[in-house]
Order: C-alpha cells, then structure tokens, then sequence
C-alpha cells in the first residue's frame, strides 16, 4: 500500500483479489493499535467471512455491535456473520434493528430480503425486494424471480420448516403434547398393529422425526430406528434420547437407503408438503418389498390438496390413494384421525398404512 493510501480501500482490494486472510490481518493490526473504527470493524467481518473463519467473523461482529449499537453497518455485518453461523433468526432481528435505525438503508433491506427467502418465506422477501431499486441492486431481478419460484412450489419450503422448527425445537414437545393434545405417533403406533400385528425388530425409518417422539412410540417394535429431519436444534434434541442408530440432517423427499426398511413412519410431517409424490417415491424405495408406509396427513374435501390457513397442506383420500398407485404402493389401510387440535379444537385427517408388494 502507498503511504497516502486509504488503507480501508486497501483491505477491500485485498478482500476483492482473493486475499481475504490478508486483509483480515492488516485489519486486525489496525484495530489492535487503535487506528480501527466501525468502518475497520465491519470490513474485518466481511475478512473473515470471506476467508471462512465464522467464528472469527462473529466474534468481531459483535464487539462492533456492542460498540456502536445505533450504527447500521455494525448491526448489518453482525447480521452477515449470524447467518453464515447457521443463526437465522438472530440475524433477521440484527437486519430488522438496521433497518428501523435507517429505513433507507439499501444494505440492511436487501439483507433482510434475502434473509427471509433463505427462511422460506417469500412474501416477506419480496415485500423487502419490492422497495428496492433495480438501480441500487444489481441482481434484484434474480432475487425477486428466486422468492416468486419459492412462493410458487407445491410444498413449504425447506428453509421455512428448518426455520419454524429450530425456533420451537427448545419447547417442541410441550408445546405439541400441552397446548395442542399432538398424538400422530400413537396413532400411528395403533395403526401398526393393526396392519402388521405381532411384528417385531423392525428396521424403522422416521421421516421428519423431529425431536423424536414417534422413536418413542416405535421403540418397542424396533431393531433399529434412523431418523431424518431438515432441523439441526431438532435432531440433536432426538439424539439425546439415545433411542435412534443414526440422525441425518436432510430432506425427507431424498431420505437415504435402499430396500433397507421394514417400515417408514411419517408423524405429522406430510403436512409440509403439497405434492406427495416424490416422498412416496422416496419410501418406496427404502423399503424392503413387504414393508409398510405409515403417515398422517389433514383432510380436505377438495380434490388433490390445498394449502391451510396455518401454512400446513390438507389432502384428499383421493389424491392419497392415486399418488399410492402411482408410486407402486397398495393401500393396507386408511382411517379417519385427528393427529393435533388447533384453538382446542381437533383438526380432521387421515392415518394411512401403504405396503410395497413383495
């Protein structure tokens, strides 16, 4: 750097060239020797970031928080460095302070927009994309096309279910069992045995198993029981109760293995997915030729399935019965049940028991 220079656009070329972790030192010496203000701070978040320290990153982030609380920038980088840490509703709320310190903010809107869509839920990123500038923003066209094709899939988006079910995954099982009398798991449990009755060590896989209450219910029909689910906070409260072989972090549409299982569970989970399809198909395949298919779904009288007013997807037996033919299933069984109460009151649905021919 030539002694007149700006030494901050001296760390932002390095940064743009490809030599963030030398621009996170310059910075770091900078700030050690107290020539480093929230400008210095904010840019060595985006050093750190950019050269894959997050922990760093955050670190940073929110000493320059703390510093300098009524400053955008601050709370934009510590925004920056929540998200890259996995901490989505923490960052949303640091883009929210931004943005109500300035609502002009450019930085903190698109932010937040994007922040929105990585949490499934497009019509918030597009209520931010929409008060942008295509002008200011120049790939605004991509963001607001990507949140139209969120908004447009017939099934809730990934990120959404990760989001909504790291907040509740700390309460889960009290808010489910206390507030909304949740019983999916027994009552598929009861549906067990009775399509497959004195069936025992069982190879279990649970899709959406959530904290793990229906490993609980099956526990004592099982050799083993792998679990998959899109929430992390959710999965590491299934593993602690040591009840599962293996916890996969993943979607249930693409769940692993191969003629591996002896049954497939699905305990109040199908209602975050409008087409059921590909999940069928996905069952079909792991299951071993005799295994059984069990799930939940709520009920709607329309044909094929409709989105609720609670962001959860209601199915017709119709629709469930031809989505099973198609994806080579046959129905072994199919009963009236209320998997869960809404406003104390029970919500109509459907357990279901396919079998793949042997």
């Amino acid at each position: 750097m030539r002694p007149d220079g700006d030494p901050l656009e001296h760390a932002g070329d390095l940064i743009q060239g490809g030599r963030a972790a030398e621009a996170a030192r310059f910075l770091r010496e900078r700030i050690a020797s107290g020539r480093g203000g929230v400008l210095a701070r904010t840019l060595l978040v985006e050093a750190e970031l950019a050269s894959g320290d997050i922990a760093a990153a955050l670190d940073v982030a929110r000493e320059a928080a703390a510093l300098n609380p009524n400053v955008p920038q601050a709370l934009v980088a510590l925004g920056d460095a929540l998200m890259a840490a996995g901490h989505l509703p923490a960052a949303i709320a640091e883009f929210h302070r931004a943005l109500r310190l300035d609502p002009a903010s450019v930085a903190a809107r698109l932010k937040l927009g994007l922040a929105w869509l990585e949490a499934g839920e497009a019509d918030k990123a597009l209520e931010q994309f929409g008060a942008l500038d295509a002008a200011e923003v120049s790939d605004l066209a991509a963001h607001i096309a990507r949140a139209e094709a969120v908004a447009a899939q017939p099934r809730s988006d990934a990120g959404y279910v990760r989001h909504l079910f790291d907040q509740f995954s700390s309460d889960y099982d009290a808010r489910m069992r206390g507030q909304l009398g949740y019983q999916a798991p027994e009552i598929l449990r009861a549906l067990a045995d009775l399509v497959m009755p004195g069936a025992r060590d069982l190879d279990i896989l649970d899709l959406g198993c959530g904290t793990g209450l229906a490993g609980v219910a099956f526990a004592g029909l099982a050799a083993a029981i792998d679990g998959i689910d899109l929430s992390p906070a959710m999965i590491a409260k299934a593993r602690a109760r040591k009840l599962y072989r293996a916890l996969i972090v993943g979607d249930i549409e693409t769940a692993p293995g191969s003629d591996a299982y002896d049954l497939v569970v699905a305990a109040d989970t199908l209602v975050y997915l409008g087409d059921l399809g590909a999940v069928f198909r996905t069952a079909a395949l792991c299951l071993k030729p005799g295994g059984f298919f069990l799930f939940t779904v709520e009920r709607t009288e329309r044909d094929g399935f409709e989105l609720g007013p609670k962001r959860r997807w209601r199915h017709c037996e119709t629709y469930l019965r031809e989505t099973a033919a198609e994806s080579g299933f046959d129905v072994a069984g199919l009963v009236a049940a209320s998997p869960r109460s809404e406003a104390n009151v029970p919500v109509e649905g459907l357990a279901v028991a396919l079998t793949k021919p042997s």
